[in-house]
């Protein structure tokens, strides 16, 4: 098991494979198909700053937060996957979610040195892992909005990384 502290710089993703198991510390953003493409847009427009919102070394969980906890949605989603990209060249070192991403958003992974882990479905645990919440943007959203949270030991694996997925068998190294 790796331990992986936000924010992550190049030299850990280097050393992550398909297939590892990791945990991961620190601060993390939240968002899922409703926020992720008004994100882009901060991002296209040059106005994440206006947000306080800094992706370089960030992690980026699929998921929407509520009172129940914090459990991973599709990351294959068309408002999600295509996200991820624009996300990547922003800044953001490792997706969380869970399922198969497309070969061109692992390839653009691959491109940004970003890596894609995937979680169970454990929202109990993951909700006794969480320090602390906060909206920091899109606060209309919800339990959709774009969230920061402090995290302590959150599980995970990982699923795409350099041009290689857990979901082709001849991903894994």
């Amino acid at each position: 098991m790796f331990d992986v502290i936000t924010p992550i710089c190049d030299n850990v993703i280097s050393r992550l494979f398909v297939g590892d198991i990791i945990t991961i510390s620190g601060y993390i953003h939240t968002g899922r198909d409703a926020v992720l493409p008004k994100i882009v847009s901060l991002i296209e427009k040059g106005r994440l700053e206006e947000y306080g919102i800094n992706l370089k070394g960030a992690v980026i969980f699929h998921t929407a937060v509520s009172p129940a906890g914090v459990g991973p949605t599709s990351s294959n989603k068309y408002d999600i996957e295509n996200s991820i990209p624009a996300l990547s060249q922003a800044g953001v070192k490792l997706h969380l979610g869970k399922g198969a991403l497309s070969r061109k958003t692992i390839e653009a992974l691959n491109t940004y040195k970003s890596v894609y882990a995937v979680i169970p479905p454990v929202t109990a645990l993951l909700k006794s892992k969480t320090i602390q919440q906060k909206v920091i943007a899109f606060p209309e959203l919800g339990l959709e909005a774009f969230y920061l949270l402090e995290i302590k030991g959150y599980p995970a694996i990982i699923a795409a990384a350099h041009g290689k997925s857990i979901y082709d068998i001849t991903g894994v190294r």
